[in-house]
């Protein structure tokens, strides 16, 4: 078989040549040829310039010619930046709409994506043992995606800062690259993680990268945007508060996004929160909570509570349970709260017992435990799409959960056959099925199967 060989035409300033030597580079570490021929090539690759008109003008000749002679052409570069007259594509696609993808400049990876798509690599018997998603500890059928590293708050309880350093988001193209890699090996839900999910983009100033070739802002909202246009569940994970949350409450009552938020309030007193540091103290957060829930009907609320921290008065305590009470947190749990080496909290006065820590977390759980019930109930009587995750053979039902359930914090659904049927349930663990909710308790619900 002939080693698939891409030509590469480079233009532009010495910049751009770095990037032409860095795609290059990749090339032949992959073990494509290059080639200084179009006829030689089975594809090409233009980098280009658009710094000035007659950058612009030397550059779209470029491609016409690689088009008019290979017929099959990647571009890169500054004009792939450039947007066309009507804002809604390229420059480089409006001029010539066959190029098979268009880049920006600095965009390594997603050239080479791009070569893979339409010029697949030779096989390397030592590397294709990887499969393109990468080795994951999760089941086939979901996977988390982390956008970010580090965390730029410091909070009073937490050390993850001195671990893992100050945000450090990834950029959006390469976020969804591997949404999309992971998506392809058959992934039906993506849970999207971070320190500080709704912080995404700020270390990098929302600077804008390319996703299939188009401009987009590595920011928040754009990524769910994004996300929300591959066809699976994305559920969003540790998600503070801020205004811009919503912006993407309209994917939820859409149906794009699952109408799911894990946002971690660890207390509900302004002056608890005040000495946990906390990011959102300035919110108010069950008004907040109160107009999810009107905009997105359907929305389940989770979060993560401390009792006990330094100070907490009975006062400030009952304040939080009374909180609970109006906010209704559809899933929730709760820590007693426990010095870390290093957190500042260390140092706060009225540090409690051990035993009244523990105390108020177990109150905080039976407080919430009716709360949790009264959530679920609503789901009984209504028809429901779950993914089945496993099955209990011993009991003879598969295991599912909703859109309401994260897997492995949330809770469950167990899926029995119809009663008035004699087929058994089928398996299909990793696919989705059509429920009907006929019970509910405390943390689980029981359904009938409808189909798979």
């Amino acid at each position: 078989m002939a080693t698939p060989t891409v030509g590469f035409v480079s233009l532009g300033c010495p910049k751009a040549l770095v990037d032409s030597e860095r795609i290059l580079t990749q090339l032949r570490a992959e073990g494509y040829q290059v080639s200084s021929s179009y006829e030689g090539a089975d594809l090409v690759v233009v980098n280009t310039c658009g710094f000035i008109d007659e950058a612009v003008e030397e550059s779209l000749d470029a491609i016409g010619e690689a088009l008019e002679e290979n017929g099959k052409v990647i571009v890169t570069g500054c004009l792939g930046a450039k947007q066309g007259a009507n804002g809604q594509r390229s420059l480089v696609s409006e001029v010539h709409p066959k190029v098979l993808a268009v880049t920006g400049p600095h965009a390594t990876a997603e050239v080479m994506q791009a070569i893979h798509q339409h010029l697949p690599k030779p096989h390397d018997p030592f590397t294709d043992l990887v499969p393109p998603q990468g080795i994951r500890l999760t089941p086939g059928h979901y996977a988390y995606l982390k956008i970010s590293e580090g965390c730029n708050h410091r909070c009073s309880f937490c050390i993850i800062p001195s671990m893992r350093g100050d945000l450090v988001s990834r950029p959006i193209g390469e976020v969804m690259r591997e949404a999309e890699a992971l998506v392809k090996a058959g992934v039906q839900e993506l849970l999207v993680v971070s320190q500080d999910t709704s912080a995404y983009g700020v270390d990098l100033k929302y600077r804008t990268d390319f996703v299939d070739g188009r401009p987009v802002r590595t920011r928040f909202t754009e990524l769910v945007e994004e996300l929300s246009r591959l066809g699976v569940w994305v559920r969003l994970h540790y998600v503070y508060p801020y205004p811009h949350i919503d912006e993407i409450l309209p994917l939820m009552a859409e149906g794009k996004v699952l109408p799911y938020l894990d946002v971690p309030f660890q207390h509900a007193h302004p002056d608890v929160l005040k000495r946990m540091k906390r990011p959102a103290s300035g919110e108010k957060n069950l008004e907040r909570i109160q107009q999810w829930r009107k905009a997105v009907p359907d929305l389940t609320v989770r979060s993560t509570f401390i009792a006990g921290f330094p100070g907490e008065t009975e006062a400030e305590f009952h304040d939080l349970l009374q909180f609970l009470s109006e906010a209704q947190i559809d899933r929730l749990g709760c820590f007693a709260y426990s010095p870390v080496q290093g957190a500042t909290a260390n140092d706060l006065p009225g540090a409690l017992a051990p035993e009244v820590r523990q105390e108020r977390a177990d109150q905080v759980m039976a407080h919430q435990q009716p709360i949790s019930a009264q959530r679920l109930a609503r789901w009984v009587g209504r028809r429901a799409q779950v993914l089945i995750d496993g099955v209990d053979e011993e009991e003879g039902v598969l295991i599912g959960r909703t859109c309401g359930d994260a897997p492995d914090i949330d809770g469950v659904v167990r899926i029995r056959p119809d009663p008035n049927s004699r087929h058994p349930v089928p398996v299909g663990v990793g696919r989705f099925a059509t429920v009907d909710i006929v019970d509910s308790d405390d943390y689980d619900l029981e359904a009938m199967i409808v189909k798979v």
